[in-house]
């Protein structure tokens, strides 16, 4: 789901190609567009922006530059997608000052591709999540075909957003780590002969996909194929359960996908299980790491009677032996809300 805090870009249209953006705190990039750009230092912000204009100078062919200045409450390298929503905005602003007029469908075969460009081996669940969520809903996003469909969340269920205060730049030094994962999680599936994880999975329980990992795969990359396998079934029986409203079998299945992230995928930090512990341990039903991992973000599910203490047994039990924490930005109460061609 897209929570309340947004990445906003003001922006008016140049006579030329040229591209610059402003940032407080980050400061001021610019650009000359051009067919092919050169990525810039590794971890620099302007990388999204040169990706954004790489993707959609690919795609329509244009070149009418920007002006453009940023502003976010969007806490950065937290697991919140900010560089996927900052990739995304900068991609509808060059698109709407050179008057294109575009889909969903359309903008989900470039955007996720794009990011590519800043070196990091993604997928397209963030952007799909910051262009179509729904207020009140969750967001169930297919692939291969794309589709996304909303998934209505019950209206006592409430979430909670904690920062473990470690941070992980994705663009940056944990970059080799998170490729890793997803291209042994890639090779598994050639070296099955699955042509997705769908058809991997499709008819299959997991202990019988536990018995052909163990048969044919071995090392980082059975670790891989299980955890996703997993998170696709565990994804599958989480809409089950919004559905209906079974919030234990939600909570559980959150708890279920930290341990995967965790043991199998091997993305979580001490920081993270110690905030993920402390959360289920004042009440919350259930509670994961969000994002690439290796720091940042948990996400926690409660009852929206108990989420007010939840967040005072946080910062009690977690933030007051920390430094550095800031309610406003590393404790949010997440409430659903619209992505960006909702807005």
């Amino acid at each position: 789901m897209a929570i309340q805090r947004r990445i906003r870009i003001a922006f008016r249209p140049r006579h030329d190609s040229r591209i610059r953006a402003v940032s407080l705190g980050y400061g001021e990039r610019e650009f000359q567009w051009a067919d092919k750009l050169e990525s810039s230092a590794p971890g620099d912000w302007e990388n999204y922006v040169k990706a954004a204009a790489q993707a959609v100078h690919d795609r329509w062919k244009i070149s009418r530059g920007i002006d453009a200045a940023v502003v976010s409450d969007l806490p950065p390298a937290a697991g919140l997608s900010s560089s996927s929503a900052l990739l995304t905005g900068f991609s509808l602003a060059l698109l709407q000052a050179n008057g294109v007029l575009t889909t969903f469908d359309e903008l989900m075969r470039v955007l996720p591709e794009g990011e590519y460009f800043v070196g990091t081996r993604g997928g397209g669940m963030d952007h799909a999540a910051v262009l179509a969520s729904k207020a009140g809903s969750a967001l169930l996003v297919h692939f291969v075909p794309v589709s996304a469909c909303v998934v209505p969340i019950p209206k006592d269920w409430a979430f909670l957003v904690a920062h473990s205060l470690t941070t992980a730049e994705k663009s940056g030094a944990v970059r080799a780590e998170y490729n890793s994962r997803r291209t042994a999680g890639t090779r598994a599936l050639q070296r099955l002969g699955f042509a997705s994880y769908a058809a991997a999975i499709e008819g299959r329980t997991f202990d019988e996909i536990k018995a052909i990992a163990a048969d044919r795969l071995e090392g980082e990359e059975q670790r891989c194929f299980l955890h996703v396998a997993g998170e696709a079934l565990r994804t599958t029986a989480a809409v089950a359960a919004l559905r209906v409203a079974e919030a234990e079998t939600f909570g559980r299945l959150l708890n279920e996908s930290h341990e995967s992230l965790r043991d199998l995928l091997r993305v979580s930090n001490e920081a993270l299980d110690s905030l993920v512990g402390t959360a289920r341990d004042a009440g919350a039903v259930g509670a994961r790491l969000t994002g690439a991992g290796f720091g940042g973000c948990a996400v926690v599910f409660c009852h929206s009677s108990k989420r007010e203490q939840i967040a005072e047994a946080l910062v009690s039990r977690y933030y007051s032996r920390r430094a550095g924490f800031d309610p406003s930005t590393h404790l949010i109460a997440a409430e659903p809300s619209d992505g960006a061609l909702n807005a």
